[in-house]
């Protein structure tokens, strides 16, 4: 078998191996995770491998097509690894994830690996916890090009856009709560609407380091788009960045953008196309 060492690749075909599966899991804040289904921890390179019996694996199949090729890992919520906070804040979302098989008894004679790929959709409730598992095909099913549209296509602040969103940055600290979604703060510019559509990072509190989208700010008055995993609290501090409406007077008026603009606002509409004469 390609890759495999001559060792393992002699074990495999032996009458009666000793394999067990690993996973490796690397999230994006950095932290690194590993779990087996052997009876006793495993160290591979550094990686602790947690004895994990509280999770299935769905089979692993792998053809020559370039069909997406996808599986499901069910599993327990253990406090201490894999919490029901973390998979609700997004931690685990998109992790990079490593599927392998090792000899138990010689780790010595390498690996074979089964799968590579980041985590999709995580589903848990209150003991257990589903993720996908999308493997490299998934790639293929981007969409590459862009169509015509009458707002921008560019995100405000990105390489394309090239508005500079530091200067506009602006920090706030709660002082009154209605919801996980509403609150009241300090510190923030009154315009009405001015971080509609923006992106608000929490710098203290519960959901540090997290971020969600602003729908709606007036004064001191914010509104997310989605409520966040964890109470927000008065005294929890954030930054916040403006938003912007991917509107042409939006871009020419408020961030003098207009000639990065990236948006075809006066090509007719289905509705022009399909007009008859009057």
């Amino acid at each position: 078998m390609k890759g495999l060492s001559p060792a393992l690749e002699a074990h495999l075909a032996s009458e009666v191996t000793t394999l067990v599966t690993c996973w490796r899991a690397a999230r994006r804040d950095g932290r690194v995770y590993g779990f087996t289904d052997n009876a006793q921890d495993l160290q591979i390179d550094g990686t602790t491998y947690q004895a994990a019996a509280g999770y299935t694996p769905s089979a692993v199949a792998t053809n020559a097509s370039l069909a997406i090729d996808a599986l499901e890992v069910e599993g327990l919520l253990d406090s201490a690894q894999i919490t029901e906070a973390d998979l609700a804040g997004g931690l685990w979302d998109h992790a990079e994830i490593e599927i392998f098989q090792v000899n138990y008894t010689d780790l010595t004679q390498g690996r074979l690996w089964l799968r590579r790929g980041r985590l999709g959709e995580v589903r848990s409730t209150r003991a257990s916890f589903t993720a996908e598992l999308h493997g490299m095909m998934q790639a293929l099913s981007t969409t590459i090009g862009e169509i015509y549209s009458p707002t921008c296509r560019a995100d405000l602040g990105d390489a394309r856009c090239g508005v500079h969103l530091a200067p506009m940055t602006e920090t706030g600290t709660v002082t009154g709560v209605t919801s996980r979604e509403r609150f009241t703060a300090s510190g923030l510019t009154v315009t009405p609407g001015h971080f509609a559509q923006g992106r608000l990072t929490w710098t203290a509190g519960a959901n540090t380091t997290m971020q969600m989208e602003v729908k709606a700010h007036s004064g001191g008055d914010v509104t997310l788009a989605l409520a966040m995993p964890f109470a927000v609290a008065v005294g929890d501090t954030f930054t916040v960045q403006p938003g912007c409406d991917k509107r042409l007077a939006t871009c020419r008026d408020r961030y003098s953008n207009v000639i990065r603009f990236r948006a075809e606002p006066h090509v007719p509409g289905i509705d022009a196309i399909t007009r008859g004469p009057r």
